[in-house]
């Protein structure tokens, strides 16, 4: 089979974009996701994301998001961002885009060369001694550090990932975070499906807005997150003990176009 695929990336965290609207390739196919992604044997990303018809009639596509592993996992967030740029190439979007992913309905704005996603409302946010814990669309685990420079990234969140506490629940995501200023912060962050630390991650970012602000790092509602790959904002509103109107911004750019024989 011969199948046309796209790059796209947001802040070095990249991805294969793939139009399955006619269902070419199949969601079962979990060695075929896995070569896909392979940066030895195949093209190369984080993870593999399928734009597909809606299933809500109000939306404009649907978004099936798979990490590098080959499993569908939980949502990404700059790859939302991408499969949104995506499907303005496609024509299907223009400024506006509605789509439902995992983890629910999300809505996305193209304005200045910049993706703004909404994520889903974040109703609890755990703070323990060493680390925060939260859910944004995908679990993060969030620990605050000034050597963050230095830290062996893959290590170090390995060994939370694949911890005591996580072990039942399908592991986690982990953010490690230097504070730059009253308003930003320094992020790398471990994930897991690609199993080693990337050069940036959405609702990992996301995850530590919110952590900081809870945890008194920050009285900013706007957040500056600086990455590997590049910057990012996530703003938000506190309503009580929620987090609503949540939005990701940053760069999501097309990085080129192939065919590839699996």
């Amino acid at each position: 089979m011969k199948l046309t695929f796209y790059k796209y990336q947001g802040t070095g965290n990249d991805f294969v974009m793939i139009d399955n609207r006619e269902q070419k390739l199949s969601k079962n196919n979990t060695k075929i996701i896995q070569r896909l992604c392979d940066r030895k044997f195949g093209i190369g990303a984080d993870g593999l994301i399928l734009l597909e018809n809606p299933d809500v009639e109000a939306d404009d596509f649907k978004m099936v998001y798979f990490n590098a592993d080959g499993y569908e996992s939980s949502m990404c967030g700059n790859g939302g961002r991408c499969l949104v740029a995506f499907a303005k190439f496609l024509g299907i979007v223009e400024e506006k885009a509605r789509f439902t992913a995992i983890d629910g309905a999300h809505e996305a704005v193209i304005e200045n060369g910049l993706v703004s996603l909404k994520m889903q409302d974040v109703k609890n946010v755990n703070e323990f001694q060493d680390f925060l814990f939260l859910d944004t669309g995908s679990p993060h685990h969030v620990v605050f550090s000034e050597d963050i420079a230095t830290m062996d990234i893959k290590k170090e969140g390995a060994a939370v990932r694949y911890s005591e506490r996580y072990k039942n629940g399908g592991g986690t995501n982990v953010n490690f975070v230097k504070k730059l200023s009253k308003d930003s912060f320094s992020v790398r962050t471990y994930e897991r499906g690609v199993e080693d630390e990337t050069l940036s991650c959405g609702t990992g970012v996301t995850a530590v807005a919110l952590a900081a602000y809870v945890s008194g790092k920050t009285e900013a509602n706007q957040v500056k997150l600086v990455t590997q790959g590049g910057d990012l904002s996530v703003s938000f509103r506190k309503e009580e003990a929620h987090f609503k109107d949540i939005w990701l911004t940053g760069p999501a750019e097309f990085v080129f176009k192939g065919e590839i024989v699996c």
